[in-house]
């Protein structure tokens, strides 16, 4: 069975909220408990993520599989600190797909839902990527995607690197 693909509504913000938190503690395993608990609580909370779906300028895309959310991506106004990003940039913020079902199509499916949202002639695209997510980058690569800069990502105590890519 193939994951259907659309976008979400305020109803949703909890189980993504909560698909979220799962995804980023399993992803990112190198933080210090409390550093992890502290960004989680501030991060991925269901009225963070409804706010967001409810934002006008943001868009979440959803995929469900056996009536479950398995994954999202978020995307919206480009927010990263670049000095060529502009107010008329684009940045996908967020694509998060359950653990186990990497490599299913629906990081694809959801990454191609964004880009479609985003794009708009002469409009550059923007992602943020930690620096040691290889299956990312290359994913990204695929889609025309560079590596333009870098900046530190801050959970806590930690400073990640994080790679800017840019596309168009």
């Amino acid at each position: 069975m193939q994951a259907v693909v659309s976008k979400a509504t305020a109803a949703d913000a909890a189980e993504i909220a909560d698909l979220g938190r799962i995804t980023f503690a399993e992803t990112f395993t190198h933080y210090t408990p409390e550093d992890l608990a502290a960004f989680l609580d501030a991060k991925y909370q269901p009225d963070v993520f409804r706010a967001l779906i409810e934002d006008p300028a943001e868009i979440t895309f959803k995929a469900v599989l056996d009536g479950k959310i398995v994954g999202y991506a978020q995307a919206g106004p480009c927010g990263l600190p670049h000095p060529d990003v502009t107010p008329a940039c684009g940045e996908l913020k967020r694509l998060y797909v359950k653990s186990g079902l990497q490599g299913a199509g629906i990081g694809n499916a959801l990454l191609d839902a964004a880009l479609d949202w985003l794009d708009k002639p002469g409009r550059k695209l923007w992602i943020g990527v930690f620096s040691e997510n290889f299956g990312a980058q290359k994913l990204y690569a695929r889609r025309g995607f560079t590596r333009v800069g870098e900046y530190k990502f801050v959970v806590g105590q930690a400073l990640d690197e994080e790679f800017i890519l840019r596309r168009g």
